[in-house]
């Protein structure tokens, strides 16, 4: 979820899917909710307007009250039925053509290689989840480019079969990504991983992966030797 503030009391809200809307509909919306963040503090009981949108979708106007102002943040309770609110942001995001209405997939299979790569660092939630099964190795090093990109889309693209070298140096080189281990683990028991950078990732593993890597769950002998050779003391 995005927030912009447009003006005084005034606020534009965008969420990058529906997935998105329905995660905060979850946390705040169902209960007639909305908590802004980042948001200048404002007085409890002031009145906000608020431009309402799914990305690509129209604008929904809402009217809502400042009911708390926690660090960097406004807590605002929304006028009206939050279901209908939730229903009008639904509708305003529907395709605008019978084109456009297709199911996500079959517009995804129509576009080239270089309009999925463009398409990649920008994609929401729903369509990366179609994107990160792509067979294109550049449709992946792209997805990485994403700064919306989860944890477990990064494991998903470690342990794709068409993951390139370019696509696993990337992730070895991005700290946050490298402190988890689901992501260090999905790269090291990938085959298309290099085996010099599985070999720099093995030291950072804990001992029981590292034995079972040395029994034999390697994707190179080379691999396989520094493990056992970890677990020896050799």
């Amino acid at each position: 979820m995005r927030v912009e503030a447009t003006g005084p009391g005034s606020f534009t809200v965008e969420w990058e899917g529906l997935e998105d809307l329905r995660a905060e509909q979850g946390a705040n919306l169902a209960a007639g909710g909305l908590l802004l963040r980042p948001a200048p503090p404002l007085a409890p009981f002031t009145p906000v307007a608020l431009a309402l949108r799914i990305a690509g979708g129209g604008t929904v106007e809402a009217r809502a009250q400042v009911v708390g102002a926690p660090a960097g943040a406004l807590a605002l309770h929304l006028e009206g039925d939050p279901a209908a609110l939730l229903a009008q942001l639904e509708a305003a995001a529907a395709p605008a053509s019978a084109a456009e209405a297709g199911p996500l997939w079959e517009r995804l299979r129509a576009l080239t290689p270089p309009q999925k790569i463009l398409l990649a660092p920008k994609a929401d939630r729903v369509t990366r989840a179609l994107l990160v099964q792509d067979s294109d190795p550049q449709v992946l090093f792209a997805l990485l480019k994403n700064p919306r990109l989860s944890i477990d889309e990064v494991v998903r693209i470690a342990k794709s079969s068409f993951l390139s070298f370019q696509a696993a140096e990337l992730i070895l080189k991005t700290s946050p990504w490298m402190s988890n281990l689901d992501v260090r683990l999905a790269l090291i028991q990938n085959a298309k991983t290099p085996v010099p950078f599985a070999l720099r990732i093995l030291p950072t593993l804990p001992d029981s992966e590292v034995r079972a890597i040395a029994k034999g769950a390697a994707t190179s002998m080379a691999l396989r030797q520094a493990a056992i050779k970890r677990v020896t003391g050799g």
